[in-house]
């Protein structure tokens, strides 16, 4: 039977598919398009590390492009590694060279980029090694798992002059840009608050015993540079998410997606505080630590942004599991990766009831044009540019602080103040010592040195 990306990446556990947000992840999962003879000077050569989901999408995405070839594949689990090695050797009629150690692979002096897809504590020290070995560099969302290791990824694409896209691919949809030139337009009047949002229908895990890792894995380094523990499948491949360890929860994980529209929409930066409440108010007895609710408010200087998750929960403001709104004195804008629509605001007049904007019909988005094809597409040519891409490391890198102060807010049980140009709270101890990365087993924290360093 005849691979399709689709029934690939199926096979490679639906997880590009599940963290796309929706049925398919676009043009990642569409059957392979007719490819223009490239000459071999102008080819691309691409390597993924960590390939069981959004490595695989985003892989598959970059090979509709041409002149792009899927050169090599790494990831610690040997079983996900020869299935990935068997379905892109299917599709593409070329095997790629296939590592468990992703140092090996950046030793490919051939190798132009590579796509990081690995659990969020591996992204910063992958990204630096990959930068300093003269390879582009497409990065999965969260950025990182701290804000010191943020602030060294943007100065690792500044020393070593790379190409780095962010995966925060709502910034190349057509529709989220189509809805951000009409928010500009000031059609909904003053904007005084924006909302964003993941209400994820995922349940949360079940307790399980600690256990040998499975045959093929090598969990050493899977942990890398997170503590020593013994190993759980709770803590494993997609629920890792869920430990502070190696991510931020649903925070970092949908909540720079979104945030990151809120900022744009805006065009903030930094709040100048932050408060956080939440908590296993789904699933409290769940083995997990980050809160399966939890809100946060962040006060800009002319607006406040909210922030609000659950597990297990399919459907949240307006109906939409996940979404962004603002809202205005003339109505509120209100989009997701479906598409956009805007609710008028209601006033009274002489005791009559009034619109005060025109109602807008829901503008449905294309499939096809929701962002992932857009944003591979945008990294390979700024590669052949050298221009920056949409969501660079500084791009990328603004919305991971945001995410990462409201974890922050929610650990410390209390309201935080943020010093952006310090790059640091006022006055709070407790809460600047978890801007710090802590590496163990042996790894280092990235160091980048030279002129053009500074994170500015």
């Amino acid at each position: 039977m005849t691979t399709t990306r689709r029934s690939f990446l199926h096979g490679m556990g639906g997880l590009g598919a599940a963290a796309a947000g929706f049925g398919t992840a676009g043009a990642a999962l569409a059957a392979p398009a007719r490819r223009k003879a490239v000459a071999p000077s102008d080819r691309i050569r691409v390597g993924a590390i960590g390939v069981r989901g959004m490595g695989s999408s985003n892989m598959g995405s970059m090979l509709d492009i041409d002149g792009v070839e899927c050169a090599a594949l790494c990831d610690v689990d040997r079983n996900v590694l020869d299935r990935a090695v068997e379905g892109f050797t299917e599709l593409t009629d070329s095997k790629p060279d296939a590592y468990t150690d992703y140092r090996k692979l950046l030793e490919d002096d051939e190798l132009d980029a590579v796509i990081i897809a690995t659990p969020d504590h591996w992204h910063c020290k992958i990204m630096v090694d990959a930068c300093e070995a003269g390879k582009d560099v497409y990065v999965e969302k969260p950025m990182a798992n701290s804000i010191e290791e943020v602030r060294i990824m943007q100065q690792a694409a500044r020393a070593y002059g790379r190409v780095v896209q962010v995966g925060q691919w709502q910034r190349s949809g057509k529709h989220w840009q189509d809805a951000m030139e009409y928010l500009w337009s000031g059609e909904l009047g003053q904007v005084r608050t924006a909302k964003a949002w993941a209400y994820m229908g995922w349940d949360a895990p079940v307790h399980v015993p600690d256990s040998k890792p499975p045959k093929g894995v090598d969990y050493d380094m899977w942990l890398g540079p997170a503590p020593k523990r013994p190993f759980n499948e709770n803590r494993f491949h997609w629920n890792f998410r869920w430990y502070w360890d190696y991510a931020g929860g649903l925070m970092t994980d949908w909540g720079v997606h979104l945030i990151d529209m809120v900022l744009m929409g805006m065009k903030a930066t930094a709040p100048k505080s932050v408060m956080s409440l939440g908590g296993p108010f789904g699933y409290p007895d769940a083995p997990i630590e980050t809160p399966d609710t939890q809100q946060a408010v962040y006060e800009f200087d002319d607006f406040t942004m909210i922030w609000e998750h659950a597990l297990g929960i399919a459907l949240g403001p307006h109906q939409r599991g996940h979404g962004v709104s603002f809202v205005g004195n003339k109505g509120t804008l209100v989009i997701d990766r479906s598409g956009w629509e805007v609710l008028p605001e209601v006033g009274r007049e002489n005791g009559r009831r009034f619109y005060k904007t025109p109602a807008i019909p829901d503008r449905t988005a294309s499939r096809s044009q929701r962002g992932l094809a857009q944003h591979t597409e945008d990294f390979i040519e700024c590669m052949k540019t050298r221009e920056q891409p949409r969501c660079n490391a500084d791009v990328g890198a603004l919305v991971a602080v945001n995410a990462h102060l409201g974890n922050i807010a929610f650990r410390t049980g209390r309201r935080v103040y943020w010093d952006q140009e310090a790059g640091r709270f006022k006055g709070d101890d407790e809460a600047n010592a978890m801007l710090l990365a802590e590496y163990h087993n042996g790894w280092q924290v990235p160091r980048v040195t030279g002129a053009e360093a500074s994170a500015g």
